[in-house]
């Protein structure tokens, strides 16, 4: 299944970028993980999309800079 390729990647970008898990490591795989759901979503896989919402949900406290990095993860808004 799709979803489960997307996981698995976010896993590995997980692997690579977490070699010693201090918050910034913690922060960028993350938003690894939310960048692979978020192309997936954008190729039609409503899983990714859902997935997406939630960790996009999870990280408040992260909007302003995402906001400011990804403008198109807030497409809704515009």
């Amino acid at each position: 299944m799709l979803w489960r390729s997307a996981i698995a990647a976010a896993g590995f970008a997980a692997a690579v970028v977490g070699g010693a898990f201090s918050p910034a490591h913690a922060q960028s795989a993350r938003e690894a993980e939310i960048v692979g759901f978020h192309q997936l979503c954008e190729k039609g896989n409503r899983r990714a999309c859902v997935h997406f919402g939630i960790l996009i949900g999870e990280n408040r406290a992260l909007h302003a800079e995402w906001r400011r990095l990804h403008p198109g993860w807030w497409w809704w808004e515009r």
